[in-house]
């Protein structure tokens, strides 16, 4: 996946999962014991977690890669005078 397209995804996911937080504030989905406990424990760890992908995700990418870097050695020897 591209990574322009990667981060709308997430964007998208970001601003839909935080709708049923705003319910949770302003409206009544407190009073809803099911409904609290899924807001409390699964959207909003969702919701941060997507925040900090994309905050800090090119990060992320180039530390989980794990690049190998290849050295050349040379064989030649050095002179010493």
């Amino acid at each position: 996946m591209k990574a322009a397209i990667e981060r709308k995804v997430i964007r998208w996911f970001h601003i839909l999962a935080s709708i049923p937080i705003l319910g949770y504030v302003y409206g009544p989905v407190a009073n809803i014991p099911e409904a609290a406990r899924m807001v409390k424990w699964v959207i909003l760890p969702l919701v941060i977690l997507s925040g900090f992908w994309l905050w800090l995700g090119h990060l992320a990418r180039k530390h989980f890669k794990g690049t190998t870097r290849t050295y050349r050695v040379s064989t030649e020897k050095r002179k010493t005078i």
